[in-house]
């Protein structure tokens, strides 16, 4: 299966046009049979991993069975970012290892390539336990700071389907080797991995590697 993540940016002044799309997008997401998964994401501030939202930034990310253009998407949805003028940024992936659910799927279907020789994009999600996210977020700023300082990370977007609860990461790296790095040697990390299991923080995880297959556009 391949997997479209699109990023996408309003101007200043239509922000109202991203908070619409989350609701006008989901009819045509639905109906498209071509389509076995989909989720409409909002994004942090600044598109990192941030409790402020950004209102002006968002994503769509669609599962298909078939390798299809970067610009596969019902037209609907294509007119509608053209007509309010919205950057995007898509980044086509194939997933090749992974673990966990998502809303009790296993949406990426079935690991059966390996990672090759190309930029490696990982995706973290989870359902945070509600009396747990007082402690979720205070640790969160301490991983996203080491974060973004890792070796060989080239890009990272902090995205979520509902605030505060349902949160995910989506970053690309130059190679698998960058990403054991960051994992296994940063202290910070591995001291808040070791919280999410001792403090039982999810409900529900999911953590999928995915080789980059094309990155088009910009939000410049």
């Amino acid at each position: 299966m391949i997997t479209i993540v699109y990023i996408v940016r309003y101007p200043k002044y239509l922000a109202i046009a991203g908070i619409l799309s989350m609701a006008l997008f989901r009819t045509v997401l639905w109906q498209n049979k071509k389509i076995s998964f989909y989720k409409l994401m909002g994004s942090g501030k600044n598109g990192t991993f941030d409790i402020r939202p950004d209102w002006l930034q968002w994503s769509v990310l669609i599962v298909v069975k078939e390798n299809v253009p970067t610009s596969y998407l019902p037209t609907f949805i294509l007119k509608y970012w053209q007509f309010f003028k919205a950057k995007q940024l898509n980044i086509v992936l194939e997933p090749f290892m992974g673990h966990g659910t998502w809303d009790g799927k296993k949406c990426f279907g079935i690991y059966t390539s390996a990672a090759k020789n190309n930029p490696i994009a990982v995706l973290t999600r989870a359902t945070i336990r509600c009396y747990k996210l007082k402690s979720f977020w205070q640790n969160v700023p301490i991983v996203a700071a080491t974060m973004s300082h890792a070796k060989g990370l080239q890009q990272s977007f902090g995205i979520g389907e509902v605030p505060f609860i349902k949160q995910a990461t989506l970053s690309i790296w130059d190679n698998e080797a960058s990403i054991k790095q960051f994992a296994y040697q940063m202290q910070e990390h591995k001291t808040v991995v070791q919280k999410t299991r001792t403090e039982n923080w999810y409900s529900e995880d999911m953590f999928t590697r995915f080789n980059v297959l094309e990155i088009n556009g910009s939000l410049s």
